[in-house]
């Protein structure tokens, strides 16, 4: 029996440009799911499962935010705090457009674990609420805080990279408008 390749794009890790760094987001991404899932199948101690799926949605958000968004989709973003005002403002960074080239694979298993696990927090959420469960419910909030300011971030990061690549572009000098640009300036120089 001929085995069938997958075809690029497709939902296969065995595609991706890095692949240990896909499997570990998406062991990250899920283990703190199945931990709070499952967890009360192997031991009745509510605290245990509460500080391990903390410290699993914590180390998520570490590796998403500074490894597996850079590795896999060539982003990255971070908070800056303005000593002297106080002030709080998120900064952007992307690859270059012509340094890296994104895996099909990495980008589409990247944005569906980033949209789908604060889905799966707030079906959680609603579920620990109809059940009368209120004791998780603080651990589903820390949840639902950390995987949206992610998501939040990278689809911020991911609009102003688009941005930037067209003003790039458009500014380039083989273009018109960067023709126009250099030759303003260059008249307006020479004279």
């Amino acid at each position: 029996m001929m085995e069938a390749t997958p075809t690029p794009g497709s939902l296969s890790w065995r595609l991706s440009s890095h692949p240990i760094t896909l499997l570990t987001f998406l062991a990250f991404r899920s283990s703190s799911l199945l931990v709070y899932l499952f967890g009360l199948l192997f031991t009745d101690n509510l605290v245990m499962i509460f500080i391990i799926t903390i410290l699993l949605l914590a180390g998520d958000f570490y590796y998403l935010k500074n490894i597996a968004g850079r590795r896999l989709v060539g982003l990255r973003w971070w908070n800056e705090v303005d000593p002297n005002s106080g002030d709080s403002h998120w900064v952007f960074e992307s690859s270059e457009p012509g340094t890296k080239i994104i895996n099909a694979t990495d980008s589409r298993f990247f944005w569906l674990a980033i949209y789908a696990q604060p889905l799966l927090w707030v079906v959680l959420a609603i579920v620990a609420l109809f059940s009368l469960k209120f004791i998780w419910l603080p651990l589903v909030a820390i949840a639902l805080v950390l995987t949206i300011t992610n998501s939040l971030a990278f689809s911020r990061c991911d609009k102003f990279s688009h941005a930037s690549n067209i003003a790039g572009t458009a500014f380039s000098s083989g273009n018109i408008a960067g023709n126009i640009a250099s030759n303003m300036v260059g008249r307006f120089f020479s004279r």
